[in-house]
């Protein structure tokens, strides 16, 4: 069985666990589509690309805020609920509720699914097979080319919140004009 299908099937058995569910997606975090139990395929992909938006957000509230790594994130509309959830290193699950759902159910089933699918796609991403280097086909010439070290390995780094600084004005450059006298000489 592969990953998809556990978590598909990990989908399925929330659904059934939780009837007032109306759909459930498994996305990567960078909003790709890894499994989904719902009946509109395109309407998939284009929840799992607004909640890696909405996951980007999240993560520089909670930063900012300093509440700590993103958990999970619950949207109330008028026909229901979107909740998002972390799932593991590399996932998110996302869940579409109907209005009259218990929240506190929706949060404990949730929250155990999203720990089982976070642990099958970072097994899934621990297990795939490191890309082979590709060979070169230089002539020889180039090959007896001084070889230099590789760059390094560029690391990620984490940016903090932006902030806007405002830019000195400069003013434009006015006409020669005599200053105005402030007080009339018959005042005086």
């Amino acid at each position: 069985m592969t990953a998809e299908a556990e978590v598909l099937g990990e989908l399925r058995r929330l659904r059934a666990r939780v009837p007032q569910l109306t759909g459930a997606l498994a996305a990567s975090a960078d909003g790709l589509v890894l499994a989904r139990d719902a009946a509109d395929a395109d309407g998939a992909e284009h929840v799992a690309a607004l909640t890696a938006t909405a996951l980007g957000v999240a993560q520089r509230l909670t930063d900012a805020t300093g509440q700590g790594g993103f958990r999970e994130l619950l949207v109330q509309g008028e026909h229901g609920y979107v909740a998002t959830y972390a799932a593991g290193g590399s996932a998110v699950l996302t869940l579409l509720a109907e209005p009259r759902i218990n929240v506190g159910r929706l949060h404990l089933e949730a929250r155990r699914s999203s720990a089982r699918i976070g642990a099958l796609v970072d097994e899934a991403l621990e297990r795939r097979p490191e890309p082979k280097p590709q060979r070169r086909t230089e002539p020889r010439a180039a090959a007896q080319t001084p070889v230099t070290a590789p760059a390094p390995a560029a690391r990620a780094v984490s940016v903090g919140p932006v902030r806007s600084v405002p830019l000195p004005v400069r003013p434009a450059a006015a006409p020669a004009v005599p200053p105005v006298p402030t007080h009339h000489p018959k005042e005086a």
